[in-house]
C-alpha cells in the first residue's frame, strides 16, 4: 500500500505527477474506486453526487482514470468480504473523498478494509478527511460526528496526523495558529499542509510534495 495525502485533491502538477510515480502507470492507465463515505455526515447526498461524477472543487474522480467505480464501506458488512475484495484487489487506487473523517474511520473498521490494506499493492488517495483518516488521532477540533467509542482515534495507519486547508482564505478556523494549538495538543506529530500540497508515504518512508506551503509539528 501506498499513500497520496492531499488537501484538496490532485490540484497541480507536483501533486499528479507523484500520483503516476506511485501508480507506477499513467492515471489514464489505472482503475480507480471512488469511497464517497465520509461526505454524508458534513454534506449529505448532493455532495456524494459530486464527488462520484467528478464535479467537486477538489480534484479526484475527474483526473483522467481508466475506470472509475463507488465503493461505498457503508454497504460493505452486509455484502460479505468474498463479494468486495476482489474489486479492491483489482483496483490501482482507492479515492477517499473528504467529510468526517471520524465517521469515515467507523466505517472503515466496520468493514474491514483497514485490515487489508498493508498488503494491499495500490495506491490510497485521501482528500482532507480521507487523508486524516490514515492517522492514529485527528484531533478534538475536526470532532463532529461522534462514534460510539468516543474520542478521535483514527485508523492509525500512519504514525502523524493531518491538519488540511491551511490558511485557506474560506477557513479562518484553520490558520497557521490554529495548527499550532492543534498540534500542541496532539500525542503525534502532525503536518498541517495547503491545498497545493500533498504527503507520500511508501513503506513508511514519508515525502512532501508541494507547490504551496507546509508546517511539521514534530
Amino acid at each position: 500500500m501506498k499513500l497520496l495525502l492531499t488537501s484538496a485533491g490532485v490540484t497541480n502538477a507536483s501533486i499528479r505527477s507523484a500520483l503516476v510515480e506511485l501508480l507506477g502507470k499513467p492515471v489514464s492507465e489505472a482503475h480507480a474506486l471512488v469511497i464517497p463515505t465520509a461526505v454524508y455526515p458534513m454534506s449529505g447526498p448532493a455532495a456524494a453526487w459530486r464527488v462520484i461524477t467528478g464535479q467537486s472543487r477538489t480534484p479526484l474522480s475527474e483526473i483522467g482514470w481508466k475506470s472509475l467505480g463507488v465503493l461505498e464501506l457503508t454497504a460493505l458488512p452486509s455484502l460479505g468480504r468474498d463479494t468486495w475484495l476482489p474489486w479492491v484487489e483489482e483496483a490501482d487506487a482507492l479515492l477517499l473523498s473528504g467529510g468526517d473523517a471520524l465517521y469515515l474511520a467507523h466505517w472503515a473498521r466496520e468493514s474491514g478494509l483497514p485490515e487489508l490494506l498493508p498488503s494491499w499493492e495500490g495506491v490510497c488517495v485521501g482528500v482532507s478527511a480521507g487523508s486524516m483518516v490514515m492517522a492514529p488521532h485527528v484531533g478534538e477540533e475536526f470532532v463532529e460526528w461522534r462514534p460510539p467509542t468516543g474520542g478521535d482515534e483514527a485508523l492509525g495507519i500512519v504514525d502523524f496526523a493531518i491538519f488540511p486547508h491551511l490558511d485557506h482564505p474560506l477557513l479562518p478556523e484553520n490558520s497557521t495558529a490554529d495548527a499550532t494549538g492543534w498540534a500542541a495538543r496532539l500525542p503525534c506529530p502532525g503536518y498541517a499542509i495547503d491545498d497545493e500540497t500533498a504527503v507520500t508515504v511508501v513503506d513508511g518512508a514519508v515525502e512532501v510534495v508541494s507547490e504551496g506551503h507546509w508546517k511539521l509539528f514534530a
